[in-house]
């Protein structure tokens, strides 16, 4: 039996292709977000979580603002007390 030459491809069909389209790469997690936000995934314990949705809801907040609001104090705490964070070394 004799293997078939599919060397043609489409190119044959469509003729010389032009130039592919440099385009921009964008991180689909990126998308919808504002300027230096991530989207992050997180396991919490449910009654907790549970407290952070009244907390946004009674506030008439968002639930990711209280959580901002939340962190950035732990974080001021932490660094009050063990001094500023050093950043993660790359390996």
């Amino acid at each position: 039996m004799s293997k078939k030459n599919f060397s043609g491809g489409l190119s044959t069909v469509l003729g010389d292709q032009p130039e592919k389209i440099k385009t921009e790469s964008i991180k689909t997690s990126k998308i919808g977000l504002k300027e230096n936000e991530t989207r992050a995934t997180f396991i919490l314990d449910e009654s907790l979580y549970n407290k952070l949705k009244a907390i946004a809801h009674w506030d008439r907040r968002l639930i990711k603002d209280v959580l901002n609001e939340v962190l950035q104090d732990a974080v001021t705490r932490y660094e009050k007390k063990n001094g500023d964070l050093k950043p993660i070394p790359k390996r």
